[in-house]
């Protein structure tokens, strides 16, 4: 049983809203007013992860979250590119593509997590005038190293084959196993996360194609998780570098990393990976306090 026994809310933050991208519906939240605060979740959540950090911003901006394609509330896409579906390229355009729709002006505040990070990072990296702030946790701050992760996770990375990912959409392991594990989780929690999930096959596929950058593979994300942390080392752009304790990426080489970025906060919670779960008003006020130091 998970030591963590967080007081949260089971209900979502606010309404989902619903455009056009690329031809395909993407779902995401946008409430609230004024310069927009950017949280984006990663892998297998969805906005919903979001929903007790975000109450701690009202008032602060325009709250925006989305899911990613095949995620939370927004559309699957075709199978038929079968393995290629849902690459960091390929969801990367419809993200992107929804900021863009979105309109978001040119004093961005981003939160970050997970791979989200990555397409977070390499947004900030290519719009680097219009970024105001930003905000990451347990974040890909550079290309991985299978020596990276915790040792249990380390073996099964070091014995994943293409028949392996293609037998793992059979099953929800990841999901079970990773994210309902961080703490007691209600019924109605528990149904937020499983949904978009719960047929076997091709629904499941956004959970094993996010080009995750391991040992210089592939190239194309590994490349660009190296200009961003480049530019992230020499940007004086206002960071905040939320730890988690014990962690469970951010961790040894890669917190080595963050902590020597400039013009730099740090705090700390408690948790693993999911802190948004177990440390959700520790998190909320955290970046409640980075976002009005920026914007006082």
């Amino acid at each position: 049983m998970s030591p963590f026994h967080a007081k949260v809310s089971e209900q979502p933050f606010a309404a989902k809203k619903y455009l056009d991208i690329h031809g395909h519906r993407m779902a995401y939240i946008d409430e609230g007013e004024g310069a927009p605060i950017l949280f984006q979740h990663g892998n297998p959540s969805s906005s919903y992860l979001w929903r007790n950090v975000m109450r701690h911003l009202r008032g602060q901006g325009r709250l925006i979250a989305a899911d990613f394609m095949g995620m939370g509330d927004s559309a699957k896409l075709d199978p038929a590119l079968g393995a290629s579906r849902y690459c960091f390229n390929e969801q990367r355009k419809y993200l992107h593509g929804l900021w863009d729709a979105l309109d978001l002006g040119n004093e961005v505040i981003l939160v970050l997590h997970d791979t989200g990070s990555m397409f977070g990072f390499d947004w900030a990296n290519q719009h680097r005038d219009r970024v105001q702030g930003i905000a990451y946790m347990e974040s890909i701050v550079a290309p991985l190293l299978v020596s990276d992760f915790p040792e249990p996770v380390q073996a099964q990375l070091l014995q994943i084959t293409p028949e392996g990912l293609e037998a793992s959409l059979q099953g929800l392991d990841f999901l079970e196993g990773f994210l309902l594990g961080a703490r007691d989780f209600s019924p109605l929690e528990k149904a937020h996360y499983r949904a978009p999930f719960l047929k076997p096959g091709e629904d499941r596929r956004p959970l094993i194609s996010f080009d995750l950058p391991i040992g210089g593979q592939p190239a194309h994300t590994a490349q660009m998780a190296e200009a961003y942390s480049r530019w992230l080392g020499e940007s004086d752009v206002p960071k905040l570098l939320i730890r988690a304790d014990p962690g469970h990426l951010l961790t040894g080489r890669l917190y080595d990393i963050a902590k020597s970025w400039p013009n730099q906060t740090e705090v700390t919670v408690k948790g693993g990976h999911y802190i948004q779960e177990t440390s959700p008003d520790e998190v909320g006020m955290a970046i409640a306090g980075f976002v009005r130091r920026l914007r006082a």
